[in-house]
């Protein structure tokens, strides 16, 4: 096949071989396009070619056009098919695991990439169909793979940590260089989404959105601005990538518990919602019900958390309504055992409630200030701490004041309890502060609660005393009747 390529292409001088052989010769390794008259020549271009036959296959170049001619020495008419023959020839995919096996090929390879970004940089190619086939040929055989089964760390759930480093993929050297290629492209005035929509298609989607599980941070963020692209670019394709993206949520919440790409999906999703107008469609009022709100459940939940939370908020202030069900599934899979989980869970709570309105308060703030109360009680300083740091916001504040019966008898007992017994001294100052904030605030209301909360302190008192006393009479009848035989200890007369 490479042959006949050669046999096709015209002659030139002696003078034109001379300068193609000094071009050849700086790259490492090419393709000669004519042949000389002296075997020196025909030596070097046989020696090129053995090189490049792993690079070259037959369905890889328009027919009379080599692959690796520089655009500038072809003229405009063929410039085309010359970007569609480097495309062919960039579909052939190396083994970085060995830096040593075909490196020369790597870097021809290499080099024809940064030309042909260079080409679509530059505004010159126009994304005809053709064009569009072979490029998203070229950006599949290159970027979609399957990622090896063992490749995750069992201890931190599939998810990078602060403490471990980031994996990085050997061959970043050509994938960089395709997405760059990739987002170029679809960037291109000379785009058309209504051609391309053939290739880009559900198939390619779902590919793509499978590579955000990569462990490596840089290819993720790569993704993250091409499917933002995509997504503002291909309007027939919205729905069915939100629906991709919540089965990729599904399965991370309810199967797997392990992926890496999370925070940038929801990065995306971010800028998405907030582009969604009003009223909410139900189909978007679900996406949070059923995607976003299970999202809080994995232990993962800090890699992602500032993501979620932020289009968590999107969606209450689109609609104040929705307020009361974010609350409502934070409780629902609030943490009991994980305090450091729960630090973050208070964070975000606080974010939520300054988005909150009145009436949506009132509906949940019953079992909302049971929680808080607990938090407040909490062994660990840090979630004692963090709750009781919901009192320096002006806004929860103001709810709470209006609705101070409801509160303050569900908080009392939690507070005197840290101002007696609670070991941290900055959550007993925080406590000392609340405390004396409600008493200026409602005095009469403070002391209703401090008088309850006497009697029911002296309630418990009688009933552990009476408790003790029943213990003791068992303890002295059971002395009495020692056992003897099969006769148990307590006999019922």
């Amino acid at each position: 096949m490479l042959k006949q390529i050669l046999s096709r292409l015209p002659r030139r001088s002696s003078k034109s071989e001379n300068a193609a052989d000094s071009a050849s010769s700086n790259l490492g390794s090419s393709i000669q396009r004519t042949s000389t008259g002296t075997n020196t020549a025909a030596t070097a271009r046989s020696n090129t070619a053995k090189r490049m036959s792993s690079v070259v296959f037959p369905a890889s170049v328009v027919t009379g056009i080599e692959p690796l001619r520089s655009f500038k020495d072809v003229p405009n008419s063929e410039r085309q098919n010359l970007f569609i023959s480097k495309l062919n020839l960039c579909c052939e995919v190396f083994d970085f695991d060995d830096l040593n096996k075909n490196s020369e090929e790597k870097e021809v390879k290499r080099q024809t990439l940064m030309e042909l970004l260079d080409f679509v940089t530059s505004g010159s190619p126009a994304f005809t169909e053709p064009v569009i086939a072979a490029s998203c040929k070229m950006c599949a055989a290159n970027l979609f793979r399957v990622f090896p089964p063992n490749y995750r760390s069992n201890s931190s759930g599939g998810v990078e940590t602060e403490e471990e480093e980031p994996m990085f993929d050997p061959a970043w050297s050509h994938l960089q260089i395709v997405y760059d290629l990739l987002l170029r492209s679809i960037s291109s005035s000379s785009f058309d989404a209504k051609v391309a929509k053939k290739y880009i298609d559900h198939s390619f989607l779902l590919k793509l959105l499978e590579l955000f599980d990569s462990e490596d941070p840089r290819e993720r963020d790569c993704l993250k601005t091409i499917l933002h692209r995509v997504y503002g670019k291909f309007m027939v394709h919205r729905p069915f990538i939100r629906k991709a993206v919540s089965n990729i949520f599904y399965r991370f919440v309810f199967e797997t518990d392990k992926h890496n790409g999370i925070a940038e999906l929801l990065e995306i999703l971010g800028s998405v919602i907030s582009g969604f107008t009003l009223p909410l469609k139900e189909e978007h009022k679900m996406f949070l019900t059923r995607a976003l709100i299970p999202l809080h459940k994995p232990k993962s939940m800090g890699t992602y958390q500032q993501q979620l939370s932020f289009c968590v908020i999107q969606f209450i202030e689109k609609e104040q309504k929705l307020a009361s069900m974010v609350l409502g599934g934070l409780l629902k899979f609030w943490p009991v055992t994980n305090s450091q989980k729960e630090v973050i869970f208070l964070g975000e709570l606080e974010e939520v409630l300054e988005a909150t309105n009145m009436a949506e308060f009132q509906k949940c703030m019953v079992p909302l200030f049971r929680r808080i109360s607990s938090c407040l009680n909490s062994s660990h300083f840090q979630v004692a701490e963090r709750a009781l740091y919901l009192w320096n916001n002006d806004h929860i504040v103001s709810l709470m004041v209006q609705n101070r019966h409801v509160i303050l008898p569900l908080i009392f007992p939690a507070l005197e309890k840290n101002t007696k017994s609670h070991w941290n001294q900055a959550v007993l100052n925080l406590t000392l502060n609340v405390r004396k904030m409600f008493s200026e605030m409602d005095e009469e209301l403070f002391e209703a609660c401090q008088s309850k909360f006497k009697d029911e302190g002296a309630k418990l008192r009688a009933a552990e005393e009476k408790r003790r006393l029943m213990w003791e009479q068992l303890e002295s009848l059971a002395s009495s009747r020692p056992v003897t035989g099969n006769i148990p200890v307590l006999g019922i007369e």
